[in-house]
């Protein structure tokens, strides 16, 4: 599997006195020229392709290049020799590149670009070297060195590609029609002007180079401006080198073949390349950070790092937990593995088990005979049989061990096994939802079966023809790029040039891209209106409460409660002729806990504080048990705990807890438990609810909202190389 090698490539552009003539209402050729290059440079930026591109300029008031001599290869300039796309290249295509007064022959300026060519990859390794140039072909050409040209051009085996501001009809005189018909398709979308005599011979001559190379590869299309920046609209992805993985593949303690895996799929995510830097200067030099510990005393007393201890928390508990400790915890394997610890029908490995960031793909060992040997006859055998393997799959001596399921793939170039993780039983989440086939209400009719069956099959993302063979996949995801990489390159060359500006919008066809295709779109339209009829939505109104004349009327003043305590439910009405008969309560359970801690401090000389820390141990034992129940359950007792306090004015005694509650989950531990808390908007009692009570409203709002913390968050280790095209490399 060859790794592909880099290219040299040379952008060659006109800039004569014709490329910046246009209409009022029309872009340059030069500006659309210069659009087409930033396109390119900024995917080979952005995808940090390891490629070199330089920049021959033609048509120039000046001339430097190797090959002037008298009046040969004038008004040529070498602008940028071969080297590595960046920033300064993008920024001399925007604004150092101006238009000059002169004119110059590009078959010339060919001949500059194939000598720089040859001069700079002598002794280097290239795999391919173009020649890109873009020109409205305006300027005079002569035709003598071009046999000359196009015999080099196949002895060094250089490609050339033109840009060109309309189309050209490159069948003419006979040749490949497939560069045709891909004329013919963007004809109605570049319409052709007229051109002039000049422009019309410069034709000439792209057609016979271009007829003379094809056979040799060496010019397939010619390519219009327009067309061009709809096919760079989109970044480049980054190149990744295929990193292998030697394994044995062992079965029992006999069979051991040597194999290779490769990662096939894996999330490709942003690089980590943020850094802080001084506003004013932009250098990161001028910023230093720095991280000091200290005791939570009154002084604030600094400690050094090395008098510190990570610890665990376990229950109500820290645990202290060195980085030792946890060195000697850690999980050790001998060395690397993948191991079949038995096989299984592929039918009883459900779709919803794959798990995982990744997926590899696994081959026998390049070079080994019996090991290919070995492997095929597995492969075979598992796609015959049905069957998968299952796998103890561990990376490294360092990584923890996976189980997963490695299943047979045959294709007619290799074959495979594809290796995708399962969960343990911890990562399995089982819910239970009542069945809509017991409820009569939620049964469909014929007809709005039929409805969505129609809808689902004028949805279809491949295109069939009557006949019923596959005509075209409307919906390629291998094709389509991740949009937050698109639209963050995007950003950051906007504010590489324009640091002061805002953001340009969102690009077009970044939207389109997430939009559902438009043949798609209209042609479900019909069913859409008959799902819509059938499966009518009725807006559910609320019903009001309704009041009595006792509630409108009734007089505050009189002798009752404090207007400033909560409504709650009538102290008799939270008692039934079932809960009589449970039995007399004696402490709080831990099974209805809640009701027992409302039972318990309406005795007759009930202790209030020694009931609630009976209630207060249960709740302790609710969070240290970790789950949404238990959690539900703990909410549950704190607001009546809440109600309780509030009623018989323990307010104090309610505060406290709330407060030493809030400490325990400051640690983030418990910080799902809090953030039902507040959602729940449970907190201190304020002295508006209870006369009793010191806190503001402000003070219980703000007593809500966590401490704020910093983060550090560890970076995870990779686990070895990537690999982005598998069969490229085959």
């Amino acid at each position: 599997m060859a790794r592909s090698g880099k290219a040299a490539t040379v952008l060659c552009l006109d800039v004569g006195c014709n490329m910046s003539n246009s209409a009022s209402d029309e872009e340059s050729s030069l500006e659309q020229a210069k659009k087409v290059m930033t396109k390119f440079v900024q995917r080979q930026v952005f995808a940090e392709s390891k490629d070199e591109v330089a920049v021959v300029l033609f048509g120039t008031d000046g001339t430097r290049n190797d090959l002037a001599s008298g009046d040969q290869y004038q008004n040529i300039t070498v602008h940028r020799s071969l080297m590595l796309p960046d920033f300064d290249l993008l920024e001399d295509i925007q604004d150092v590149i101006k238009p000059g007064s002169k004119e110059a022959d590009f078959l010339d300026a060919i001949i500059v670009c194939m000598d720089l060519l040859q001069k700079e990859t002598i002794g280097k390794k290239y795999e391919k070297r173009h020649i890109e140039l873009f020109t409205d072909l305006s300027s005079p050409v002569s035709e003598d060195q071009l046999e000359i040209i196009i015999a080099n051009l196949k002895k060094t085996g250089i490609s050339l590609q033109f840009f060109l501001p309309f189309p050209v009809d490159v069948d003419d005189g006979g040749g490949d029609t497939s560069a045709s018909v891909h004329s013919q398709m963007h004809r109605s979308s570049f319409p052709r002007k007229g051109l002039t005599e000049q422009q019309n011979e410069g034709i000439d001559v792209v057609r016979k180079l271009m007829h003379t190379l094809d056979e040799g590869g060496g010019l397939e299309e010619i390519y219009t401006f327009r067309e061009s920046l709809e096919r760079l609209s989109m970044f480049k992805k980054i190149e990744r080198k295929p990193m292998a993985w030697p394994c044995q593949l062992t079965i029992g303690s006999n069979l051991s073949i040597r194999i290779v895996a490769y990662k096939s799929v894996i999330e490709e995510k942003v690089k980590k390349v943020w850094t802080v830097v001084d506003a004013k200067t932009l250098r990161k030099d001028d910023v230093q950070k720095e991280t000091v510990y200290c005791l939570n005393d009154d002084d604030e007393t600094e400690i050094q790092r090395d008098d510190t201890i990570q610890g665990f928390r376990y229950g109500s508990d820290i645990v202290p937990f060195s980085k030792e400790d946890e060195e000697q915890m850690k999980y050790k394997t001998e060395a690397k593995c993948f191991s079949v610890l038995g096989f299984s029908r592929s039918s009883q490995i459900q779709r919803h088990y794959y798990m995982g960031n990744q997926v590899l793909k696994v081959f026998a060992a390049k070079g080994d005979e019996n090991a290919a040997v070995a492997f095929s006859a597995l492969v075979n055998a598992l796609d015959e049989l049905k069957l998968v393997a299952i796998v103890r799959y561990a990376y490294d001596r360092r990584c923890h061990p996976q189980i997963g399921v490695a299943f047979p793939y045959i294709k007619d170039a290799y074959e495979c096994l594809i290796y995708v993780q399962l969960p343990y039983m911890e990562d399995l989440r089982q819910y239970i939802f009542s069945s809509l086939k017991n409820n009569k209400k939620c049964i469909p009719t014929a007809d709005q079966l039929s409805a969505v069956d129609s809808l689902i099959d004028s949805m279809n993302l491949v295109y069939e023809d009557d006949d019923g063979e596959t005509f075209e996949d409307l919906f390629k995801p291998s094709k389509m790029p991740n949009p937050h990489f698109q639209r963050l390159y995007q950003c950051l060359q906007h504010k590489a040039f324009h640091p002061n500006e805002p953001l340009p919008p969102i690009e077009p066809h970044l939207l389109e891209m997430l939009e559902m295709p438009q043949v798609v779109k209209e042609r479900c339209q019909a069913p859409l209106e008959k799902v819509k009829a059938l499966f009518p939505l009725k807006e559910v109104v609320k019903k009001k409460e309704e009041k009595t004349a006792q509630d409108i009327f009734k007089d505050n003043s009189e002798d009752g409660p404090n207007p400033k305590k909560p409504k709650i439910e009538d102290e008799e009405g939270s008692f039934s002729i079932i809960k009589l008969a449970e039995g007399k309560v004696t402490s709080v359970g831990s099974v209805n806990p809640a009701e027992d801690f409302r039972i318990l401090v309406r005795q007759k000389n009930a202790d209030f504080r020694d009931v609630s820390q009976q209630l207060i141990s249960r709740i302790d034992q609710f969070l240290e048990n970790k789950g949404s129940q238990y959690y539900m359950k703990g909410i549950n007792c704190i607001r009546v705990f809440r109600e309780e306090a509030t009623k018989l004015s323990k307010v104090h005694c309610f505060n406290d807890f709330l407060q030493a509650l809030k400490s325990k989950v400051e640690d983030k531990a418990l910080a799902d438990f809090w953030e039902i808390l507040i959602q729940d908007r449970i907190s201190l009692i304020t002295k508006d609810e209870a006369e009793g009570s010191s806190v503001t409203s402000e003070e219980a709002e703000k007593f809500l909202a966590p401490k704020e913390k910093k983060n550090e968050t560890l970076r995870p280790t990779d686990e070895g190389g990537d690999v982005d095209d598998l069969l490229d490399m085959m």
